[in-house]
């Protein structure tokens, strides 16, 4: 009997803690969510006095959000813009959570081999410049490999997205037809394809049509048992995408992080280093109207350096390399 009284007892407690949580809300960027979705719910089970509820709606979602107030904090693959900082109602800080890479997808009946696929030829792909499976540039990347001479279909990310700001600053960097034509920014006009809501969106479409090619975010690709491609980098060598190659990009183009943490890995120079390569940040009020939700917020982002990191190649995401970890820390400490 004194047993059972113990348990109610202590079943009473928990409801009660759960009842009485502190809830944070975030919203924001897809590219970062198996991680951040794993993190949250580990935290939230050690820590029962805080829950954190987050909506995956696109980075340009939660830039929007956070600026205005409406979320807790943000999350985004793009760093902000000066304009978005300076009109923003809200100031944030920019926090990197962990590095990711973007793959090109594609679903070709029959072709089963690994393809190639060099940046600018990409870049045309969706431009319309290039529109057939058996086009010689795709077929030069690829010697050896019988390609249909069946038309493409581009998908690409319809809402603001942070994994479309990564692709596009990687296609501005290697086409200058690109960067003057389209640009890079978390939403563009796209000449020519399909537009599909998130990287779940993207990986859906591609994996239901024939002949399609696409973008999506290394782990949406493993997930899915997608085909995605080698892409040429910097140093004219085809990379598949692996948090080592990641890795590489960071250490290449990040060795002097700025301060506000607003840096473009893509592109990176070295042999290992792929090339569609990105820091994710979460987008953190630099001065909260609630201290005990920044205080949260803070003792979190400790959590995740001693304890999240730790996790994030298991889901084909790269860490923080160590010298950004201690800027990190830093920064955490100015979250009032």
């Amino acid at each position: 009997m004194k047993l059972k009284v113990i348990a109610a007892a202590g079943l009473l407690a928990l409801t009660v803690a759960g009842a009485n949580a502190q809830n944070i809300n975030g919203a924001g960027a897809t590219f970062p969510y198996p991680i951040y979705s794993k993190w949250f719910s580990e935290y939230s089970q050690q820590h029962p006095s805080v829950k954190i509820n987050y909506q995956p709606i696109g980075s340009g979602g939660g830039i929007r959000q956070v600026s205005e107030g409406t979320v807790d904090f943000g999350a985004t693959d793009g760093p902000m813009s000066d304009e978005q900082i300076n009109s923003a109602k809200v100031k944030t800080m920019h926090i990197p959570t962990v590095l990711g890479a973007v793959v090109p997808v594609y679903n070709i009946p029959g072709v089963s081999k690994d393809l190639n696929f060099s940046g600018d030829v990409i870049a045309d792909i969706y431009l319309g410049k290039i529109a057939k499976w058996n086009d010689g540039r795709i077929s030069k990347d690829n010697p050896g490999v019988s390609l249909p001479d069946k038309a493409i279909l581009p998908v690409y990310r319809s809402d603001g997205s942070g994994t479309t700001y990564i692709f596009t600053d990687y296609l501005s960097k290697v086409s200058s037809d690109w960067s003057s034509k389209v640009g890079k920014n978390t939403s563009v006009k796209w000449p020519t394809g399909i537009g599909q809501k998130g990287n779940e969106g993207v990986a859906g479409m591609v994996r239901q049509s024939p002949y399609s090619f696409g973008y999506v975010e290394l782990i949406y690709a493993t997930q899915n048992k997608m085909a995605y491609g080698a892409v040429r980098n910097a140093a004219g060598k085809f990379l598949k995408a692996t948090t080592d190659g990641v890795t590489a990009a960071a250490a290449a183009s990040a060795k002097t992080m700025p301060a506000d943490y607003r840096v473009s890995i893509t592109n990176a120079s070295g042999a290992t280093s792929y090339p569609i390569s990105s820091f994710t940040w979460l987008l953190i009020p630099t001065h909260s109207t609630d201290p005990a939700k920044a205080k949260a917020l803070s003792d979190f982002l400790g959590w995740m350096l001693d304890h999240g990191e730790d996790e994030a190649a298991a889901l084909s995401y790269a860490p923080l390399p160590k010298p950004v970890q201690a800027m990190v820390r830093k920064s955490i400490a100015q979250i009032k």
